[in-house]
């Protein structure tokens, strides 16, 4: 899937680019789970994270930016104390998403023709 706003390459199924944070529009099949029924699955991002997927599986399920779930989690952190107890209950309870990408080979990807 490409970015509408950067087109750089991002996940397929994306509601965010992971590059520039411009929401993407729906597209017509997200999948399996989509194909039979629509129906979302909470689970850890394995594409958008920084500590464990947990915020990112959670802007994903909510389709809302990853940030703002983020700065929440931050401040239910500071306020109460309890953030971090249930960021590690999410973090060991939600499974993690199968990221959806298929490498074709391991070498790398140029932009220049070889030539001889």
């Amino acid at each position: 899937m490409i970015c509408v706003n950067c087109q750089k390459r991002i996940t397929d199924g994306s509601n965010f680019c992971y590059n520039c944070g411009a929401k993407q529009p729906p597209s017509p099949s997200f999948g399996a789970d989509w194909d039979a029924g629509g129906k979302k699955h909470l689970v850890r991002s394995s594409t958008d994270k920084k500590i464990a997927g947990v915020c990112g599986g959670l802007a994903d399920y909510f389709d809302v930016d990853a940030t703002i779930i983020r700065i929440c989690w931050l401040l239910a952190f500071l306020c109460a104390g309890t953030g971090l107890l249930a960021y590690i209950i999410l973090w060991i309870a939600l499974p993690i998403a199968p990221t959806g990408i298929v490498q074709a080979s391991s070498a790398p990807v140029t932009s220049q023709p070889i030539t001889r």
